[in-house]
C-alpha cells in the first residue's frame, strides 16, 4: 500500500456478501455506477470493471472456495480523482509471488492464474494484504480526462 492511501484516511463505503456471484455482480453493478458518475472514462471504467471481477470472482472461488456460509467484504471510496477498491475473503490466504507466471509458455493454455496478472497490467495500484485475503487496488482518472 502506498503512503497516500491510509484505509483510515478514506470514507470507504461497504458492502458485506455471501459468496455468491449473483451478489457479487450486484456490488459491481453500484460500484461502476458511482464510477460512471464521477465521469471515468471508457478505458478507465472497463479496466476497474475487470479487476472488479477478478477481485471478487477470486475472493468467492478461492479465497473461501466457493463456500456460501462464508463472506466477503468489498470497501470501495470513488471520487473524481481515483477508485479504491478493497476486497477481503474468509479464506486461508495465499503468496501471490508464487502463483505461477501465466505468460510462460508452458501456461498459455491453462486458463487459471490470469487474474494478478490482468489486474496488475490494468491497475495503478495493486497491493496483496493480510496474508494474500485482501486485495487493494486503484486506479486513477487521466489528467487528460476532464
Amino acid at each position: 500500500m502506498s503512503a497516500d492511501h491510509d484505509d483510515n484516511a478514506i470514507d470507504f463505503e461497504v458492502c458485506i456478501i455471501n459468496s455468491d456471484l449473483v451478489e457479487a455482480r450486484n456490488v459491481k453493478s453500484a460500484i461502476l455506477e458511482r464510477i460512471r458518475q464521477c465521469n471515468f472514462n471508457e478505458n478507465e471504467t472497463f479496466a476497474i470493471k475487470l479487476a472488479l471481477e477478478e477481485a471478487l470472482t477470486n475472493a468467492i472461488k478461492h479465497g473461501n472456495g466457493g463456500d456460501s456460509s462464508k463472506h466477503v467484504t468489498i470497501r470501495y471510496a470513488v471520487s473524481p480523482k481515483e477508485a479504491v477498491v478493497v476486497v477481503t475473503d474468509e479464506g486461508e490466504g495465499f503468496l501471490p509471488d508464487n502463483v505461477p507466471d501465466c505468460t510462460d509458455v508452458s501456461r498459455l493454455s491453462i486458463p487459471s492464474g490470469r487474474g494478478i496478472t490482468l489486474m496488475r497490467a490494468y491497475m495503478d495500484e495493486v497491493c496483496y494484504r493480510s496474508n494474500g485475503r485482501e486485495v487493494y487496488f486503484v486506479k486513477r482518472r487521466s489528467q487528460s480526462n476532464p
